[in-house]
């Protein structure tokens, strides 16, 4: 997931941008890419612990389609935009995606490695723009001052791994521990590294059971072990064909086995928003967030205070959204990204 600042040399404004709340407007957070771009921005964590999120209210206004493109930007200071279901599945652009500039909340690749896959879709993005929560992870222990003397346990892949390195903390497991297997035989003991302080837990398409048991050691036997989770999506985007069980199906295995809540530093949790308002001086009112995903990316937004775009590329469809077991209603929606820019193309 990437924040997101509206440029005014693409997307122009009928009036000037709001002060921040430190009474100056706060500089654009990121470099100008391609005509018809946004501008993007890097994020990394305030030094406190992520707020819970809180579930949307029953009986909220229906979200209303989205018609005047203009109003919306006149109204914010910043975008946040989701990636995976926004601006493409697997690898493969929507429509008109390549006229933004955005990271993912998925943590298999680190903000460098996010950066090669920009270009490999014709985008030109610089690391410092680019906010994974891969990236997140190693920035909310770094928040906290967890102890260099202590090593991360990673249930996840190659992004975490090289975040954590980046930050300076000790690390094991990763996709080395993929093939790793248990010999359940009589009077078998497993044993763990007792100065393993934190279980990070991601998307990994090599989970098994030896890490499993391994986090759940951890976690259950070593004093103030904690349990981050990257987030929780119940699926993913891996290709364009279909969805993919996501990193909330390994976080959900470890829950199960240690009986403790995960501290979610990826959405819906406002870690990264709190991070943004605070550095930049930028007040969550003046932020919009655009996702697919109604339960992480609009309580994302709902959660911080912003105003939200729901665009129903991804996960969420139109019937979904409308249902009345639904209850969390985002300010706008509109089919996909590209109409968004259409919309304010047809007014400049």
């Amino acid at each position: 997931m990437l924040q997101v600042r509206a440029s005014p040399a693409f997307l122009p404004s009928t009036s000037p941008l709001s002060p921040s709340s430190s009474g100056q407007a706060p500089p654009f957070l990121g470099r100008t890419q391609r005509s018809g771009g946004l501008v993007a921005a890097a994020a990394a964590s305030p030094r406190r612990a992520p707020r819970r999120p809180v579930m949307a209210a029953a009986g909220a206004a229906p979200a209303a389609k989205l018609e005047d493109a203009d109003a919306l930007i006149d109204s914010v200071e910043t975008f946040i935009f989701d990636c995976d279901g926004v601006i493409w599945k697997g690898d493969k652009l929507i429509d008109g995606g390549k006229r933004l500039v955005f990271v993912t909340n998925n943590s298999t690749k680190s903000r460098k490695q996010y950066g090669k896959k920009f270009e490999t879709l014709g985008l030109s993005v610089d690391e410092e723009e680019i906010f994974a929560s891969s990236f997140a992870a190693a920035a909310y222990l770094q928040s906290i001052d967890f102890p260099k003397d202590k090593k991360v346990y990673v249930i996840g892949e190659e992004g975490i791994l090289k975040e954590l390195e980046l930050a300076g903390f000790q690390h094991l497991g990763g996709p080395t521990d993929g093939d790793k297997k248990i010999e359940l035989k009589p009077g078998f003991y497993m044993e763990h590294d007792k100065d393993v302080g934190a279980v990070v837990v991601g998307f990994d398409r090599y989970f098994n059971y030896y890490k499993v048991q391994y986090g759940t050691l951890c976690i259950r036997e070593n004093p103030g072990c904690l349990f981050l989770a990257t987030n929780r999506d119940a699926v993913t985007h891996l290709t364009d064909a279909q969805e993919w069980a996501g990193g909330g199906s390994m976080v959900g295995a470890i829950l199960g086995s240690t009986k403790q809540e995960p501290l979610v530093v990826g959405k819906p949790s406002t870690f990264m928003m709190d991070y943004l308002a605070k550095k930049f001086g930028i007040t969550t009112s003046q932020i919009c967030m655009v996702g697919d995903r109604l339960d992480t990316d609009i309580l994302f937004g709902q959660n911080g205070g912003c105003k939200t775009l729901l665009v129903l590329s991804g996960v969420t469809s139109l019937e979904t959204l409308q249902s009345p077991d639904n209850s969390i209603q985002p300010d706008f929606y509109t089919n996909q990204i590209s109409d968004f820019l259409t919309l304010k193309a047809a007014t400049v």
